[in-house]
């Protein structure tokens, strides 16, 4: 019988975030070894980013409430946007999406078309003022940390950037263990919440379905799912209680561009208008977390764990045997913690330790021979072997972000 995790409780019990009412209903805060996670993570997407070419920026959370009329967040977003404040004469709002900070930022200097595709990514705050009664854990907060980018781009550039973004996505995927559930085409519906532009949907439209069909990927349209300013690719992922939602996404924008006027320089020497190609490879820190614990039980991939070693001396005399092997590993950039005799017997330890990916016993033996007894979290025991060894193999698959806990085996 598979076990149906519910994040809520699980990530509550297990030390990785809660909730305060002083605080504020949505809004989690990170307790250690959940900022542990989450800041892997984040580096992660960091690293992935650079080397496929993004800079990354920094922008405020913050902005007029004119940037966000020009965007169109104003009039066709504004129910979920928290109430304007007013700041020395001038109302300003807490951001609900990063994209007119970034189209700013593009406007902010000339470009040429030789800079074209120019990516642009950041990991940073929005808001949406969510009702109260969809609040829920990770999943649905009002302060969220957004992996987000925007790749500004000539139009033959489009398809090919959307191409990469979703094979980003499928990378990223692997590594974190995660099986999309669909791929969905997300078009407009009826009603006025939507940019009225034919054409330009037209136009974005065909571009996402010839990524989609080119790319070989089933998936599925669906009407009234798309942003106000331009159709896209939603990687749909589902949890343990079977309710599906929205993780990564692409999308094709022509509207924003206009709003901000921005422009290249193009190969003729005049102004010429750049597509924006907005990209989530995880999403929201939150909800990635969130479908994370309950993918896993708390058993992350080891190198998302919070704590990827416990070191297990067996009795008091090895324990200097245990804190240099500790500082060893944090040396390498691996997590370790030593849970000692004064924790109870080393069945009870092994048993506490049940969710963290390897455990290395140390007994009068190993301690003399500088070797390690692993355990590893699926129940394998590995026959002692030189501490130098065990860590170079557990550092090559946690450099690698494999999912696999020892050689070829996945876990």
């Amino acid at each position: 019988m598979t076990t149906i995790h519910d994040h809520r409780k699980l990530g509550r019990e297990l030390g990785l975030f809660d909730t305060d009412p002083l605080i504020g209903a949505g809004l989690p805060y990170w307790l250690p070894d959940g900022a542990a996670v989450r800041h892997t993570l984040e580096e992660y997407i960091r690293a992935a980013e650079r080397r496929a070419g993004y800079q990354h920026v920094y922008s405020p959370v913050i902005g007029k409430r004119e940037l966000y009329e020009i965007s169109g967040h104003w009039a066709h977003y504004s129910d979920d946007m928290f109430p304007p404040m007013d700041l020395g004469g001038e109302q300003v709002v807490l951001r609900p999406s990063l994209c007119p900070h970034h189209a700013v930022i593009y406007r902010s200097r000339s470009h040429s078309y030789r800079e074209l595709p120019l990516r642009m990514a950041e990991l940073g705050g929005m808001y949406r003022s969510e009702l109260s009664g969809v609040l829920g854990g990770l999943t649905r907060v009002r302060a969220i940390q957004l992996n987000d980018a925007h790749i500004f781009c000539t139009l033959d550039q489009v398809a090919e950037e959307a191409q990469a973004a979703l094979d980003m996505i499928r990378r990223a995927y692997e590594a974190l263990g995660i099986t999309p559930t669909r791929y969905r085409l997300s078009l407009p519906g009826p009603g006025g919440k939507y940019v009225a532009a034919p054409e330009k949907w037209q136009r974005s439209t065909a571009l996402l379905t010839d990524v989609l069909d080119r790319s070989g990927l089933p998936y599925e349209a669906a009407e009234g799912e798309a942003a106000f300013y331009g159709p896209k690719i939603d990687v749909q992922v589902t949890d343990g209680a079977g309710r599906e939602s929205t993780l990564s996404t692409v999308q094709v924008d022509f509207h924003q561009p206009e709003q901000f006027d921005l422009h290249y320089i193009g190969a003729d020497g005049a102004k010429h208008r750049p597509v924006m190609v907005h990209r989530s490879i995880i999403g929201s820190v939150e909800r990635a977390v969130a479908h994370l614990i309950e993918q896993h039980g708390g058993a992350f991939p080891a190198w998302l764990a919070p704590t990827q070693l416990v070191i297990l001396p067996i009795s008091d005399t090895e324990l200097p045997n245990a804190a240099a092997l500790a500082q060893r590993c944090t040396s390498l950039g691996l997590r370790a913690q030593i849970a000692g005799p004064d924790r109870g017997s080393l069945g009870a330890r092994i048993r506490e330790a049940r969710l963290v990916p390897y455990q290395a016993v140390i007994g009068a033996k190993e301690a003399v021979e500088d070797h390690v007894a692993l355990r590893l979290r699926d129940g394998r025991r590995l026959d002692p072997q030189p501490v130098s060894d065990a860590l170079a193999h557990i550092s090559a698959l946690i450099g690698a972000h494999s999912t696999a806990l020892w050689a070829d085996t996945t876990a």
